[in-house]
């Protein structure tokens, strides 16, 4: 029998549809995770808020609570991640290498680490700046008034040529003194060897609550001379754990935009009417098997670490020690960035 053009492009469409509803096939790195049992994740040596280990090797931090998230999702259980801490030159050769599964560890998303290093950017989790610090008794009240002053700041980051950047721009003739750990450069500043400290507006919070003396004797100026979109980043070379990933991310993103939480999953799992809610939690839907997961992967996801709002609130928002304001990482209905794609 000979098919008209219109009833070719109909079998075509089927056929597509058909492939489209297929279990995915699940990539070599969640077989390798699912084979140790665990999630490597790369954090941060100590970034209190993002990725910090307390006196008894206990990591919290939104970095690391991203890590449960994932391994929520992948394997049902938050608790099953190896946590390898990093500092800014070696994230990227652990990733590459295979050293680590994903770096969840305050990276800013550019296009040369897009484009050069074999890596992929997921989804960002938080929107940042690059800030400086000075002490109260400086009397400096704006950076443009760093003019030919000494600042601390970290080598192999963004951090570093944006300082550059805005010296040369704005005539200042900032001398920087740089420091490969961030320990180094944290107490270069504190010891005095610099007028000056400057990371992301996020680390300086961290820094000031954690290693200050006082931290009312050191002030954030108003300035943010540059975007950092921060988020975790993983290999190229295997889609399946990409798109694992990034959906886990939009997955706790679009579960506070429609109000689930830690506390009422389980409740609105067996009991909500909402078309999205029933989806997002694997009751009308099935979109796990689409990622090679379980249909309770968001719903495991969200029962070990709560919503992005919870996350944020918890790690680094006004109430925590941090007290950063929610800004730009609100909802997009709310005034913010953050906007999920649907998880359908």
């Amino acid at each position: 029998m000979r098919l008209t053009p219109l009833k070719t492009l109909a079998v075509v469409a089927a056929g597509l549809s058909t492939l489209a509803a297929l279990p995915a096939h699940a990539g070599k790195t969640l077989d390798g995770i699912k084979a140790r049992g665990q999630v490597v994740c790369g954090v941060n040596t100590g970034l209190a808020g993002f990725g910090a280990a307390d006196s008894n090797g206990k990591w919290t931090g939104l970095d690391v609570d991203i890590c449960r998230a994932v391994a929520a999702a992948t394997l049902g259980d938050a608790e099953k991640v190896k946590y390898v801490p990093l500092n800014a030159q070696q994230r990227f050769t652990a990733l590459q290498s295979g050293e680590v599964d994903v770096l969840s560890r305050n990276t800013t998303f550019t296009l040369t680490r897009d484009a050069s290093l074999g890596l992929n950017a997921t989804a960002v989790t938080y929107y940042d700046g690059q800030g400086f610090m000075v002490p109260v008794k400086s009397k400096i009240k704006s950076a443009k008034q760093l003019k030919g002053q000494t600042v601390c700041v970290q080598s192999g980051t963004t951090t570093e040529k944006n300082l550059t950047d805005y010296s040369k721009a704005n005539k200042l003739n900032i001398k920087p003194v740089v420091f490969e750990k961030l320990e180094a450069a944290e107490n270069a500043y504190f010891t005095g060897r610099c007028i000056s400290y400057t990371t992301d507006a996020s680390g300086l919070a961290s820094t000031r609550n954690k290693v200050a003396k006082d931290p009312k004797d050191h002030v954030i100026l108003p300035e943010l001379i540059s975007k950092e979109p921060l988020g975790p980043m993983v290999r190229r070379g295997d889609d399946e754990w990409f798109a694992i990933v990034k959906w886990t991310i939009y997955g706790l993103l679009e579960a506070e935009e429609y109000g689930i939480t830690q506390a009422n999953v389980d409740k609105l799992k067996a009991e909500s009417a909402d078309p999205v809610v029933k989806r997002i939690l694997g009751v009308s839907e099935d979109t796990g098997k689409l990622l090679g997961l379980s249909k309770d992967w968001m719903a495991n996801a969200i029962k070990a670490t709560g919503n992005y709002g919870e996350i944020f609130d918890r790690n680094v928002g006004p109430k925590s020690p941090l007290g950063l304001p929610r800004g730009v990482n609100n909802q997009w209905n709310k005034g913010g960035l953050m906007y999920a794609y649907p998880v359908r």
